[in-house]
């Protein structure tokens, strides 16, 4: 499971150091991709391979769905690491997530997240008064205990 906040600058050659912690559970390389809310999301291959199954079994008749394959796919990249354990981040993906210099790297869950340090403010200080009233309509209380 990915999880932390770390702070790095993506160089002037679109590398971007990925904390070691992740790298570890990452493997030898990674997919990276547009995400929603402006970010980048980073997948290691096995949970990658999971989502394009999901993907597959959309309709391809559905205009959404077509939509969203051409969005998400078109983007992905995989990505190696260098011996200092950067990545080369894509123009065009670097463009999507308006990543200029600084990057915030976090980890939720499945995958990695990668932000420009101003999307990121602006996502959390949009969400974090919110914070409860999220978790209180994600998480019901059971009241059949």
């Amino acid at each position: 499971m990915f999880m932390g906040e770390y702070h790095h600058n993506i160089d002037d050659k679109n590398r971007l150091i990925i904390p070691s912690k992740f790298r570890e559970e990452l493997g030898k390389d990674c997919i990276v991709t547009r995400g929603l809310d402006n970010c980048l999301f980073v997948y290691p291959r096995s949970e990658w391979e999971h989502i394009l199954a999901k993907l597959k079994q959309l309709p391809f008749t559905k205009k959404d769905a077509r939509a969203f394959m051409r969005f998400f796919l078109s983007g992905a990249t995989v990505c190696d690491f260098d011996k200092q354990g950067r990545i080369t981040i894509t123009s065009p993906l670097i463009d999507y997530a308006d990543i200029t210099k600084e990057c915030i790297v976090i980890g939720v869950n499945d995958r990695l997240e990668i932000w420009s340090k101003s999307n990121w403010e602006n996502f959390f200080n949009t969400n974090k008064d919110n914070l409860s009233d999220i978790a209180e309509d994600l998480f019901e209380i059971d009241t059949n205990i």
